[in-house]
């Protein structure tokens, strides 16, 4: 038996805005820090990550060590990008 792992990558999924948001959404809906935070730097990169960084005004080095597994970016940082990626978050009661 052959057991090869096939490579995964989603940012070749993040091909229009509305599968963006989806994943953006999706992810929000688990309640996972550290996953919202990949998912930004995921999506950051398939919109192209030296767009972001000339949106921001943030150096596209500094972006992906931002968006990295177990960074710590700023709140600030994490706004600009997403301002960027054109996403606009909405808050919703918490249903009981």
């Amino acid at each position: 038996m052959n057991n090869e792992l096939i490579h995964f990558d989603i940012t070749e999924y993040l091909d229009s805005e509305e599968a963006m948001a989806e994943y953006l959404s999706q992810v929000l809906e688990d309640g996972d820090n550290e996953e919202f935070l990949r998912a930004i730097g995921h999506i950051a990169k398939a919109k192209g990550m030296a767009q972001i960084a000339k949106d921001t005004g943030l150096g596209r080095e500094s972006l992906y060590k931002a968006f990295r597994p177990n960074a710590k970016p700023r709140f600030d940082t994490v706004m600009k990008v997403i301002d960027s990626l054109k996403i606009q978050l909405n808050a919703t009661p918490q249903l009981t």
